[in-house]
């Protein structure tokens, strides 16, 4: 009992809690950074006391390599026998539904919007409107394609084909990673991998998820598969938000905020954004 009772004073005040046999984690907004989730899905790994783990995903994706780390840091919980369950509220699409795609059971909404498994790469080509005004672009470069996609010129057909081939191989990583998460077949996966949307219910007859319900439902089925009775509490860890973040989001609105702050937008995403 004296072992016990020092170990637990050991255990990091995140960790401590009255029953830590779930844990909750939020996935939220544009996927910019992957940072904040990855350690506490790391800390949750190494915790004794959680037993399993809940994503709740309302995100429409964004960017390519932040879902990815997301995917293998569930990947890695899965190997070490942490059961790991995915509750799509919203919307759960394009990388919203790669980091649900890697749980061990998936549950969506009715209504729920996800899918769109697809890559893109947008650019804006102000060329004209630079011939309008007279500016003249001269770009010095070490290799011909080092300034593919600038918005001053069009893209030569060289060009395209190159970030075509970006596009297409991040696509098929895509695929890979659900068919290895949903037990799928590739054949299955591209049929439906053309970045469409859906609903959770067409989601289902795809396979793509396992049932249809909400958080609480995915709570209680969490729960009974880790052989817990009655209702059980649910851990969740604060999101820690740098100083500067706060005082910004908290003194200005957030159209200016953005204004304010340098874009983080990536131009290659798993993002649905009509």
């Amino acid at each position: 009992m004296i072992l016990v009772g020092i170990g637990s004073a050991l255990l990091p005040d995140r960790w401590k809690s009255p029953s830590g046999e779930i844990a909750l984690i939020r996935v939220q907004g544009m996927l910019m950074d992957s940072r904040d989730i990855v350690r506490q899905l790391s800390d949750h790994r190494h915790n004794p006391q959680v037993r399993g783990i809940i994503l709740r995903i309302d995100s429409p994706g964004g960017a390519v390599a932040p879902a990815q780390e997301i995917y293998s840091e569930i990947m890695k919980l899965r190997a070490d026998h942490k059961t790991v369950y995915a509750s799509m509220g919203t919307v759960a699409a394009s990388g919203g539904y790669y980091i649900a795609c890697a749980a061990d059971y998936v549950l969506a909404n009715p209504g729920t919007l996800t899918g769109s498994i697809s890559a893109v790469m947008a650019f804006n080509n102000i060329e004209e409107l630079t011939n309008k005004i007279g500016v003249k672009p001269n770009v010095i470069k070490s290799g011909k394609f080092k300034d593919v996609g600038s918005p001053l010129r069009a893209m030569s057909p060289e060009e395209q084909k190159l970030l075509q081939n970006v596009v297409d191989d991040v696509h098929l990583q895509f695929v890979q990673a659900i068919a290895k998460g949903r037990n799928l077949p590739l054949a299955q996966v591209h049929k439906v991998a053309d970045g469409r949307i859906m609903t959770g219910q067409q989601a289902l007859e795809l396979k793509l998820i396992d049932e249809v319900g909400g958080l609480e439902k995915t709570i209680e089925l969490l729960a009974k598969k880790l052989g817990i009775e009655g209702r059980p509490k649910v851990i969740e860890q604060k999101e820690t938000i740098p100083f500067l973040d706060w005082l910004l989001q908290s003194s200005l609105s957030s159209g200016l905020v953005e204004t304010l702050m340098p874009s983080a937008y990536p131009r290659l995403q798993y993002l649905w954004f009509p």
